[in-house]
């Protein structure tokens, strides 16, 4: 075991466990996602209480074991995402993409890239930043994480930047429309979703402040990403179903 630790983190999630103690699980900066026993935090003046809501991150001093439970002992420095605590609709889309990183790598597995990615995230979102977006950049760069290396920059035949593009299964990645005959499979995505995504799988989040989507185009984007999650992921998440719920709702509003 590593005693007195300091390390950086998020709170995916936290559970009740036995009378007094709560389980948190926080995906750190150096040493990927770890589950913390929590002993005497559900009083109500627990100094650990504040550091293991959800959508927090926190310099946590902890006790490290490589295989089951770890420790925290100490807090240094807690940094609440107060605007996605406090919206419910934000909240959803935070939830999935906590859920997406608890899924997409193994516990105990360093990954410092995805770790900053995800704290970015959430950093945009904390700020407002349309949450769609930002979870559709967060989905479409993740598949890497899944073994999905999809070529979505240029046309797989070809080598074309510029205009209307598909994706191929036959060729793992997009056909421009000079070259859609290759691959009768192909998925007939809405070109200006697929427009998007392509501009998604390779861009910053500090770059998206002038992006302003149709809704319907960020339904499109959505139908793409779903199909692409179910084919080849295959994951069922309950919080995407919840903001799925959230979407229908929206357009039942909108058509009214």
């Amino acid at each position: 075991m590593e005693r007195n630790l300091e390390i950086e983190g998020l709170v995916l999630f936290n559970r009740d466990y036995k009378e007094k103690d709560k389980l948190v699980k926080i995906f750190t900066a150096s040493r990927g996602k770890k589950m913390f026993y929590v002993r005497n935090v559900r009083r109500k003046n627990s100094p650990f209480l504040s550091a293991i809501q959800p959508y927090t991150k926190a310099n946590y001093v902890v006790d490290l074991n490589q295989e089951g439970l770890s420790f925290l002992s100490a807090i240094k420095e807690v940094t609440p995402y107060k605007t996605i605590q406090q919206d419910i609709f934000i909240s959803a889309y935070a939830t999935y993409i906590l859920n997406l990183v608890d899924v997409a790598i193994q516990d105990g597995e360093p990954d410092f890239a995805l770790y900053g990615f995800t704290k970015e995230a959430l950093i945009f979102l904390d700020q407002g930043v349309d949450p769609e977006i930002i979870t559709n950049i967060f989905e479409i760069q993740l598949l890497a994480r899944f073994g999905l290396t999809f070529n979505w920059l240029e046309c797989a035949v070809c080598g074309e930047t510029h205009g209307k593009f598909d994706l191929s299964p036959k060729y793992h990645g997009v056909l421009c429309e000079n070259h859609f005959s290759k691959d009768e499979h192909r998925y007939h995505f809405d070109p200006i979703a697929m427009h998007f995504i392509r501009l998604f799988s390779n861009i910053k989040y500090d770059q998206i402040n002038s992006i302003s989507l149709k809704p319907e185009t960020k339904d499109a984007i959505r139908l793409i990403l779903d199909e692409i999650y179910d084919e080849y992921v295959g994951i069922h998440l309950k919080s995407k179903k919840f903001i799925t719920q959230m979407k229908d709702w929206e357009n039942m509003l909108r058509k009214d």
